[in-house]
Protein backbone atom coordinates (compact mmCIF):
# COMPACT_ATOMS: atom_id res chain seq x y z
CA UNK A 1 0.00 0.00 0.00
CA UNK A 2 1.42 3.46 -0.86
CA UNK A 3 2.25 5.56 2.18
CA UNK A 4 2.06 8.90 0.39
CA UNK A 5 0.03 9.68 -2.72
CA UNK A 6 -0.21 12.94 -4.63
CA UNK A 7 -3.07 12.94 -7.14
CA UNK A 8 -3.23 15.74 -9.72
CA UNK A 9 -1.94 18.34 -7.24
CA UNK A 10 -1.66 21.96 -8.40
CA UNK A 11 -0.69 25.11 -6.52
CA UNK A 12 -1.09 28.69 -7.68
CA UNK A 13 -0.28 31.98 -6.01
CA UNK A 14 -2.65 34.44 -7.71
CA UNK A 15 -1.85 34.08 -11.43
CA UNK A 16 1.44 32.24 -10.85
CA UNK A 17 1.03 28.45 -11.17
CA UNK A 18 3.94 26.89 -9.24
CA UNK A 19 2.87 23.23 -9.41
CA UNK A 20 0.82 21.95 -12.32
CA UNK A 21 -1.23 18.75 -11.99
CA UNK A 22 1.51 16.57 -10.46
CA UNK A 23 1.07 13.01 -9.24
CA UNK A 24 3.43 10.80 -7.23
CA UNK A 25 3.26 7.64 -5.14
CA UNK A 26 5.83 6.84 -2.42
CA UNK A 27 5.82 3.46 -0.69
CA UNK A 28 6.42 2.96 3.03
CA UNK A 29 10.12 3.21 3.85
CA UNK A 30 11.04 4.55 0.40
CA UNK A 31 13.46 7.47 -0.11
CA UNK A 32 12.20 9.66 -2.96
CA UNK A 33 14.39 12.61 -3.92
CA UNK A 34 12.61 15.63 -5.41
CA UNK A 35 15.26 17.08 -7.73
CA UNK A 36 15.35 20.19 -9.87
CA UNK A 37 16.83 23.64 -10.31
CA UNK A 38 16.07 26.48 -7.91
CA UNK A 39 12.59 27.96 -8.25
CA UNK A 40 10.82 24.88 -9.59
CA UNK A 41 8.46 24.49 -6.59
CA UNK A 42 10.26 21.81 -4.57
CA UNK A 43 9.85 23.56 -1.20
CA UNK A 44 6.24 24.49 -2.00
CA UNK A 45 5.52 20.79 -2.59
CA UNK A 46 6.88 19.86 0.85
CA UNK A 47 4.84 22.62 2.49
CA UNK A 48 1.69 21.27 0.84
CA UNK A 49 2.38 17.77 2.14
CA UNK A 50 3.15 19.09 5.64
CA UNK A 51 -0.11 21.07 5.65
CA UNK A 52 1.51 24.50 5.90
CA UNK A 53 -0.02 25.38 2.51
CA UNK A 54 -3.17 24.05 0.88
CA UNK A 55 -3.23 22.78 -2.71
CA UNK A 56 -5.27 24.76 -5.22
CA UNK A 57 -6.54 21.50 -6.72
CA UNK A 58 -5.84 17.80 -6.26
CA UNK A 59 -5.58 15.38 -3.35
CA UNK A 60 -2.79 14.52 -0.88
CA UNK A 61 -3.21 11.20 0.95
CA UNK A 62 -1.10 9.69 3.73
CA UNK A 63 -1.81 6.07 4.62
CA UNK A 64 -4.80 6.23 2.28
CA UNK A 65 -6.33 9.12 4.26
CA UNK A 66 -7.15 12.38 2.49
CA UNK A 67 -5.25 15.21 4.23
CA UNK A 68 -7.63 17.97 3.11
CA UNK A 69 -9.06 18.57 6.60
CA UNK A 70 -6.12 17.28 8.68
CA UNK A 71 -4.11 19.88 10.59
CA UNK A 72 -0.29 19.82 10.25
CA UNK A 73 0.24 18.61 13.82
CA UNK A 74 -1.95 15.55 13.17
CA UNK A 75 -0.26 14.35 9.96
CA UNK A 76 2.61 12.48 11.66
CA UNK A 77 5.12 14.37 9.51
CA UNK A 78 8.64 15.49 10.46
CA UNK A 79 10.35 18.28 8.54
CA UNK A 80 13.90 19.67 8.42
CA UNK A 81 14.69 22.91 6.62
CA UNK A 82 17.78 24.03 4.69
CA UNK A 83 18.28 27.04 7.02
CA UNK A 84 18.10 24.81 10.16
CA UNK A 85 15.27 26.93 11.74
CA UNK A 86 16.38 26.14 15.32
CA UNK A 87 14.79 27.97 18.25
CA UNK A 88 17.58 30.40 19.32
CA UNK A 89 16.44 30.56 22.98
CA UNK A 90 16.52 26.76 23.42
CA UNK A 91 19.57 24.53 23.72
CA UNK A 92 20.08 21.58 21.36
CA UNK A 93 18.31 19.19 23.76
CA UNK A 94 15.18 21.32 23.94
CA UNK A 95 15.18 21.95 20.19
CA UNK A 96 15.16 18.20 19.58
CA UNK A 97 12.62 17.66 22.37
CA UNK A 98 10.13 20.24 21.06
CA UNK A 99 8.01 17.83 18.93
CA UNK A 100 7.93 15.34 21.81
CA UNK A 101 6.74 18.02 24.24
CA UNK A 102 4.07 19.03 21.70
CA UNK A 103 2.78 15.46 21.97
CA UNK A 104 2.71 15.73 25.78
CA UNK A 105 5.14 12.86 26.31
CA UNK A 106 6.53 12.20 29.77
CA UNK A 107 9.95 13.53 30.82
CA UNK A 108 11.34 10.01 30.72
CA UNK A 109 10.07 9.45 27.18
CA UNK A 110 11.45 12.82 26.08
CA UNK A 111 14.88 12.11 27.60
CA UNK A 112 15.05 8.67 25.97
CA UNK A 113 13.81 9.98 22.60
CA UNK A 114 16.35 12.82 22.47
CA UNK A 115 19.19 10.55 23.59
CA UNK A 116 18.35 7.99 20.90
CA UNK A 117 18.50 10.37 17.93
CA UNK A 118 21.37 12.44 19.34
CA UNK A 119 23.53 9.33 19.64
CA UNK A 120 22.50 8.23 16.17
CA UNK A 121 23.59 11.59 14.72
CA UNK A 122 26.67 11.92 16.96
CA UNK A 123 25.63 15.14 18.69
CA UNK A 124 25.01 13.76 22.18
CA UNK A 125 28.04 15.75 23.45
CA UNK A 126 26.53 19.15 22.49
CA UNK A 127 22.97 18.76 23.79
CA UNK A 128 23.53 21.54 26.35
CA UNK A 129 24.76 24.04 23.77
CA UNK A 130 22.72 26.94 22.42
CA UNK A 131 22.39 27.13 18.60
CA UNK A 132 24.90 30.00 18.44
CA UNK A 133 27.51 27.69 20.01
CA UNK A 134 27.05 24.98 17.39
CA UNK A 135 28.92 24.60 14.13
CA UNK A 136 26.88 24.50 10.92
CA UNK A 137 27.32 20.73 10.84
CA UNK A 138 26.03 20.40 14.40
CA UNK A 139 23.10 22.72 13.62
CA UNK A 140 22.23 20.61 10.61
CA UNK A 141 22.32 17.41 12.67
CA UNK A 142 20.26 19.04 15.43
CA UNK A 143 17.58 20.06 12.93
CA UNK A 144 17.57 16.55 11.48
CA UNK A 145 17.39 15.04 14.98
CA UNK A 146 14.37 17.23 15.77
CA UNK A 147 12.63 15.93 12.63
CA UNK A 148 13.46 12.32 13.55
CA UNK A 149 12.74 12.53 17.30
CA UNK A 150 9.04 11.72 17.13
CA UNK A 151 9.65 8.78 14.74
CA UNK A 152 7.34 10.24 12.07
CA UNK A 153 5.95 7.96 9.41
CA UNK A 154 6.74 10.64 6.82
CA UNK A 155 9.94 12.69 6.83
CA UNK A 156 10.30 15.82 4.66
CA UNK A 157 13.86 17.12 4.22
CA UNK A 158 14.23 20.45 2.44
CA UNK A 159 17.81 20.53 1.10
CA UNK A 160 19.22 20.03 4.64
CA UNK A 161 22.87 19.88 3.49
CA UNK A 162 22.85 23.04 1.39
CA UNK A 163 24.35 25.30 4.06
CA UNK A 164 27.12 23.03 5.32
CA UNK A 165 30.69 22.78 4.10
CA UNK A 166 31.81 20.46 1.30
CA UNK A 167 33.51 17.95 3.63
CA UNK A 168 30.40 17.49 5.77
CA UNK A 169 28.18 17.25 2.67
CA UNK A 170 30.33 14.39 1.42
CA UNK A 171 30.29 12.63 4.80
CA UNK A 172 26.53 13.03 5.18
CA UNK A 173 25.91 11.65 1.68
CA UNK A 174 27.51 8.47 2.95
CA UNK A 175 25.79 8.48 6.36
CA UNK A 176 22.28 9.71 5.53
CA UNK A 177 20.99 6.62 3.66
CA UNK A 178 21.83 4.46 6.67
CA UNK A 179 20.31 6.94 9.14
CA UNK A 180 17.13 7.35 7.12
CA UNK A 181 16.63 3.60 6.75
CA UNK A 182 17.14 3.15 10.49
CA UNK A 183 14.38 5.71 11.05
CA UNK A 184 12.05 3.53 8.90
CA UNK A 185 10.22 6.62 7.68
CA UNK A 186 9.05 7.34 4.18
CA UNK A 187 11.32 10.17 3.04
CA UNK A 188 10.87 13.00 0.55
CA UNK A 189 14.24 14.69 0.17
CA UNK A 190 14.62 17.94 -1.78
CA UNK A 191 17.92 18.86 -3.42
CA UNK A 192 19.33 20.59 -6.50
CA UNK A 193 22.61 18.65 -6.26
CA UNK A 194 22.47 15.72 -8.69
CA UNK A 195 25.24 13.81 -6.86
CA UNK A 196 23.24 14.01 -3.65
CA UNK A 197 20.14 12.79 -5.47
CA UNK A 198 22.03 9.85 -6.99
CA UNK A 199 23.60 8.89 -3.65
CA UNK A 200 20.44 8.99 -1.52
CA UNK A 201 17.45 8.06 -3.65
CA UNK A 202 15.57 4.84 -4.22
CA UNK A 203 13.82 6.90 -6.89
CA UNK A 204 14.32 10.43 -8.20
CA UNK A 205 11.41 12.67 -9.22
CA UNK A 206 12.72 15.39 -11.55
CA UNK A 207 10.66 18.57 -11.20
CA UNK A 208 10.78 21.21 -13.95
CA UNK A 209 8.32 23.95 -14.88
CA UNK A 210 5.91 22.77 -12.22
CA UNK A 211 5.71 19.18 -13.49
CA UNK A 212 7.47 15.87 -12.90
CA UNK A 213 9.26 15.20 -16.18
CA UNK A 214 10.69 11.83 -15.07
CA UNK A 215 10.32 9.59 -12.02
CA UNK A 216 12.71 6.63 -11.96
CA UNK A 217 15.69 5.04 -10.25
CA UNK A 218 18.99 6.99 -10.31
CA UNK A 219 20.50 4.53 -12.79
CA UNK A 220 17.48 4.73 -15.11
CA UNK A 221 17.51 8.53 -15.12
CA UNK A 222 21.23 8.68 -15.90
CA UNK A 223 21.22 5.97 -18.55
CA UNK A 224 17.82 6.77 -20.10
CA UNK A 225 16.95 10.45 -19.55
CA UNK A 226 13.43 11.25 -20.71
CA UNK A 227 14.33 14.66 -22.15
CA UNK A 228 17.31 16.78 -23.16
CA UNK A 229 16.81 18.91 -20.03
CA UNK A 230 17.01 15.87 -17.74
CA UNK A 231 20.15 14.68 -19.56
CA UNK A 232 21.77 18.08 -18.96
CA UNK A 233 20.96 18.05 -15.24
CA UNK A 234 22.76 14.78 -14.51
CA UNK A 235 26.47 14.37 -15.10
CA UNK A 236 29.72 16.25 -14.58
CA UNK A 237 31.05 17.11 -17.11
CA UNK A 238 27.68 17.64 -18.72
CA UNK A 239 26.47 15.62 -21.69
CA UNK A 240 27.66 16.63 -25.18
CA UNK A 241 24.75 17.74 -27.39
CA UNK A 242 24.86 18.24 -31.17
CA UNK A 243 21.99 19.03 -33.54
CA UNK A 244 22.15 16.73 -36.54
CA UNK A 245 20.21 14.40 -38.87
CA UNK A 246 20.22 10.61 -38.78
CA UNK A 247 21.82 9.32 -41.98
CA UNK A 248 22.11 5.97 -43.70
CA UNK A 249 23.16 2.98 -41.58
CA UNK A 250 22.48 4.89 -38.35
CA UNK A 251 25.21 7.49 -38.81
CA UNK A 252 25.09 11.14 -37.84
CA UNK A 253 26.87 14.14 -39.25
CA UNK A 254 29.11 15.71 -36.61
CA UNK A 255 30.16 19.00 -38.19
CA UNK A 256 31.25 17.26 -41.36
CA UNK A 257 32.46 14.04 -39.75
CA UNK A 258 30.40 10.86 -40.05
CA UNK A 259 29.94 9.05 -36.73
CA UNK A 260 28.18 5.73 -36.17
CA UNK A 261 25.47 5.43 -33.52
CA UNK A 262 23.42 2.46 -32.33
CA UNK A 263 22.09 0.35 -35.25
CA UNK A 264 18.71 0.32 -33.52
CA UNK A 265 18.28 3.93 -34.70
CA UNK A 266 18.21 2.88 -38.40
CA UNK A 267 14.41 3.50 -38.66
CA UNK A 268 15.06 7.17 -37.78
CA UNK A 269 16.86 7.81 -41.08
CA UNK A 270 16.39 11.42 -42.20
CA UNK A 271 15.00 12.64 -38.85
CA UNK A 272 16.28 15.91 -37.35
CA UNK A 273 17.55 15.07 -33.88
CA UNK A 274 19.71 16.25 -31.02
CA UNK A 275 22.50 13.74 -30.55
CA UNK A 276 23.75 13.35 -26.97
CA UNK A 277 26.83 11.49 -25.79
CA UNK A 278 28.11 11.28 -22.24
CA UNK A 279 31.76 12.39 -21.88
CA UNK A 280 32.69 8.96 -20.47
CA UNK A 281 31.22 7.36 -23.62
CA UNK A 282 33.60 9.32 -25.86
CA UNK A 283 36.34 6.75 -26.45
CA UNK A 284 39.72 8.21 -27.31
CA UNK A 285 42.69 6.42 -28.88
CA UNK A 286 45.84 7.46 -30.72
CA UNK A 287 45.52 8.84 -34.24
CA UNK A 288 46.26 5.43 -35.76
CA UNK A 289 43.07 3.99 -34.29
CA UNK A 290 39.60 3.72 -35.78
CA UNK A 291 37.08 6.56 -35.74
CA UNK A 292 37.19 10.19 -36.78
CA UNK A 293 40.03 12.55 -35.97
CA UNK A 294 40.09 15.36 -33.42
CA UNK A 295 42.63 17.58 -31.73
CA UNK A 296 43.06 17.79 -27.94
CA UNK A 297 42.54 21.46 -27.03
CA UNK A 298 42.83 21.13 -23.23
CA UNK A 299 43.57 18.48 -20.59
CA UNK A 300 42.08 18.94 -17.09
CA UNK A 301 42.97 16.42 -14.34
CA UNK A 302 40.09 15.99 -11.84
CA UNK A 303 41.33 13.48 -9.25
CA UNK A 304 40.09 10.08 -10.41
CA UNK A 305 39.19 11.32 -13.92
CA UNK A 306 40.81 13.48 -16.59
CA UNK A 307 38.63 15.65 -18.82
CA UNK A 308 39.65 16.41 -22.39
CA UNK A 309 38.32 19.23 -24.57
CA UNK A 310 38.36 17.91 -28.13
CA UNK A 311 37.82 19.70 -31.43
CA UNK A 312 37.04 17.95 -34.71
CA UNK A 313 38.58 19.14 -37.95
CA UNK A 314 35.29 20.84 -38.80
CA UNK A 315 35.29 22.74 -35.50
CA UNK A 316 32.81 20.76 -33.37
CA UNK A 317 33.80 20.60 -29.68
CA UNK A 318 33.30 17.58 -27.43
CA UNK A 319 34.19 16.75 -23.84
CA UNK A 320 35.68 13.34 -23.06
CA UNK A 321 36.16 11.95 -19.56
CA UNK A 322 38.85 9.29 -19.06
CA UNK A 323 39.92 7.42 -15.92
CA UNK A 324 43.11 9.03 -14.63
CA UNK A 325 44.51 5.50 -14.42
CA UNK A 326 44.35 5.17 -18.23
CA UNK A 327 47.70 3.96 -19.62
CA UNK A 328 47.92 6.93 -21.96
CA UNK A 329 46.40 10.37 -21.36
CA UNK A 330 46.71 12.41 -24.56
CA UNK A 331 48.65 15.66 -24.37
CA UNK A 332 47.28 19.04 -25.32
CA UNK A 333 47.52 19.76 -29.07
CA UNK A 334 47.93 16.07 -29.92
CA UNK A 335 45.74 14.35 -32.51
CA UNK A 336 43.45 11.48 -31.44
CA UNK A 337 40.77 9.21 -32.91
CA UNK A 338 37.25 9.20 -31.46
CA UNK A 339 34.53 6.57 -31.32
CA UNK A 340 31.35 6.47 -29.20
CA UNK A 341 30.23 3.75 -26.80
CA UNK A 342 26.55 3.17 -27.74
CA UNK A 343 25.59 2.75 -24.04
CA UNK A 344 26.25 6.45 -23.45
CA UNK A 345 24.64 7.83 -26.60
CA UNK A 346 21.13 9.25 -26.93
CA UNK A 347 18.89 10.73 -29.60
CA UNK A 348 16.28 13.38 -28.75
CA UNK A 349 13.55 14.91 -30.87
CA UNK A 350 14.92 18.29 -31.92
CA UNK A 351 11.57 20.07 -31.54
CA UNK A 352 10.17 18.60 -28.31
CA UNK A 353 13.41 17.52 -26.58
CA UNK A 354 11.86 14.13 -25.78
CA UNK A 355 14.05 11.04 -25.91
CA UNK A 356 13.56 8.90 -29.01
CA UNK A 357 13.11 5.20 -28.33
CA UNK A 358 15.47 3.01 -30.31
CA UNK A 359 13.82 1.80 -33.46
CA UNK A 360 10.98 4.37 -33.30
CA UNK A 361 10.53 7.66 -35.13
Amino acid sequence: MPHLELAAVSKSFKSNKVLDDISLVADAGEIVVIFGPSGTGKTVLLRLIAGVEEPTTGRISIDDQDMADVAPEHRDVGMAFQNFALFPHLDAFENIASPLRARAQSEGQIKDGVARVAKLLKIDHVLGHAPRQLSNGQKQRTALARALASSPKLLLLDDPLRNVDAKLRFEMRLELPRLLRQARSTVLYVTQDYKEAMALADRIAVLANGKFVQVATPEEIYRHPATVSVARLFGDPTINLVETIVGDDATIDLAGEKAAVDKAYVPLKGKAVTFGVRPEAVEVSNSAGHGFKARVMAVTPLNERTVLLLQTKAGAELLASLPSSSPVIPRSESEVAITFNPIGTHLFDRETGAALAKGRA
